[in-house]
């Protein structure tokens, strides 16, 4: 009797055991295209792309296992940006995660139906990506990173800490479809602030580094860097080039700060890809990219580097050191 029982138990054991196997073979791998507009070996980047992972990984979707995450890197190039956009189309994504304005046009010029999340986007509705922030309408939504409203306050941050300022050189990336937007808002202020603007091709660091000569010589002179992949491409020299000629330089992203530069004010940029995973899974789970809005940020943050404004001899006034997010010293 007890042989029979056993006999039972091992046959039941057997009969299960391939259920499950099967089970588990037959799980459905979802695949993800990721298209960076950095290059590989940007922090910034990397950190995105990190941030994105760590919340799949959350929301239940393992690398290996049930979800395949592809990653390329742009660099903000649109050579690049077509053609990797075109290898990773070809694998047959469920979902892309687009960074940056060049990267979702490179992947709208081939496809209207696999959806698309993008980030770090200043103008959705301007680039022509969506119709419309509340009812994206296409198979693109995701998260922008400000609006124009905002550029106006760099310059008023740029008055606060320097009560004197008389010119300020907005140093941007004139191919980014928000470049006129962001120096429209800026200008717009300009005039009851009594500051002078002008712009600087971000993308010529020789020019840069001339228009920033001349801004010094000139006197009561600052800088406004816009954000723009390259921007972020140039981080570097650029901060190196403020500090040369000690100016101080209004940035969008604390990455700037951490790199050297003075302050910056805008949404922290490595949450977007956080919020990024979240319409992911609500796509792989069955909604659609149309009925999901794309989102401005809420909240904003103040960095301030006080071992930048002593090295160009700048001392921040306490009003503005007392909103700060956070302080660098």
């Amino acid at each position: 009797m007890n042989n029979r029982r056993e006999f039972i138990t091992l046959l039941g054991g057997a009969a299960t055991w391939p259920l499950t196997a099967r089970a588990q073979q037959s799980e459905r791998i979802r695949h993800i295209g990721v298209l960076m507009n950095t290059a590989a070996e940007s922090a910034e980047g990397r950190a995105g792309v990190a941030a994105f992972q760590q919340v799949m990984q959350q929301l239940g979707w393992t690398q290996g296992r049930n979800v395949q995450i592809e990653t390329r890197w742009g660099a903000n190039d649109v050579d690049l940006d077509s053609r990797y956009a075109a290898e990773l189309l070809a694998l047959a994504p469920d979902v892309v995660l687009a960074s940056g304005t060049l990267s979702v046009t490179a992947f709208q010029r081939s496809t209207r139906t696999i959806p698309v999340v993008f980030v770090q986007v200043s103008d959705p509705v301007g680039a022509g990506l969506v119709t419309s922030v509340a009812r994206p309408g296409s198979n693109v939504t995701g998260f922008m990173n400000f609006e124009y409203s905002l550029s106006g306050k760099w310059l008023e941050l740029l008055k606060q800490i320097m009560p004197q300022l008389a010119r300020a050189a907005v140093v941007r990336n004139p191919s980014n479809p928000a470049a006129t937007g962001q120096f429209g808002a800026i200008q717009a202020l300009a005039q009851s602030l009594q500051v002078e603007v002008t712009t600087v091709d971000i993308r010529d660091t020789d020019e840069v580094e001339r228009a920033v000569r001349a801004l010094a010589s000139a006197g009561n002179g600052g800088l406004i860097v816009a954000p723009s992949a390259g921007e972020s491409i140039h981080r570097g020299r650029v901060v190196e080039v403020a500090v040369k000629y000690k100016l101080p330089a209004v940035y969008s992203d604390r990455f700037n700060i951490i790199d050297g530069g003075l302050i910056s004010y805008g949404p922290n940029r490595i949450d977007q890809f956080r919020l990024a995973a979240g319409y992911i899974d609500r796509i792989l789970k069955g909604e659609k990219a149309a009925d999901l809005p794309v989102q401005a940020p809420t909240k904003y943050e103040l960095v301030i580097n006080l071992r930048a404004a002593k090295a160009i001899g700048l001392e921040i006034p306490s009003s503005v050191l007392a909103r700060a997010t956070e302080v660098i010293e």
